[in-house]
């Protein structure tokens, strides 16, 4: 199959490794914390390996797998090295006391971390709609993308569907605000009318 590269060592990190070393892919951990990317790669054997922070990752599809706060920054210290590649942010930007976004009025965190990467480098909004623990089990959710580049979105796609997930294209990076505004309704739901993290955001074809 592939190889994908995924920066983080959280949660999230921990359930798109398991579902990508499942779906035969290879997973490249990296981690500002070398010994929490170790601790992520050792979970899945000969399906990992483990690579330096700050240099080119080994995979076309790098999974962005770090708080929002720190995802510019994050894509900063890479810098060229990210040139080629597909970049999947699934971060949601929402403020601590989950009162909103705090990405400018207007755009979304996607499209500010697009603002960060190198040109030739390729963001596509993916994945925040879901929560890790129900992700790292084996049932078939669906995916929403947004993204500006076809390939780059057809990649994903392709790359989601593998994980036995169903990808929904729903538009252009701007689409990107909607899915972080999702996203906060998600936790919103979950903390109320839910009353369950146990919930996930699918759509039904008539």
């Amino acid at each position: 199959m592939s190889t994908i590269s995924i920066i983080g060592s959280g949660g999230m990190a921990a359930a798109i490794a398991g579902r990508t070393v499942k779906a035969g892919h290879t997973v490249e951990v990296v981690s500002r914390d070398p010994a929490k990317a170790q601790a992520l790669a050792d979970q899945f054997a000969a399906g990992s390996s483990i690579g330096m922070y700050g240099a080119a990752p080994a995979g076309d599809i790098v999974i962005l797998a770090v708080p929002y706060a720190s995802a510019a920054s994050v894509v900063a210290d890479y810098g060229d090295a990210l040139v080629g590649k597909v970049i999947i942010d699934i971060t949601n930007p929402v403020a601590p006391d989950l009162s909103g976004l705090v990405t400018p009025h207007g755009s979304s965190g996607a499209q500010e971390i697009a603002r960060s990467a190198p040109a030739g480098a390729h963001v596509v909004k993916a994945f925040n709609t879901l929560f890790g623990h129900v992700l790292a089990r084996d049932g078939r959710l669906d995916a929403f993308i947004a993204a500006d580049d076809p390939q780059a979105k057809a990649r994903v796609s392709a790359f989601i569907a593998s994980l036995g997930l169903r990808p929904f294209d729903v538009g252009g990076l701007y689409m990107a605000q909607t899915l972080e505004a999702l996203g906060l309704l998600m936790i919103g739901l979950a903390r109320n009318g839910a009353g369950t993290w146990d919930i996930a955001m699918n759509v039904d074809i008539g």
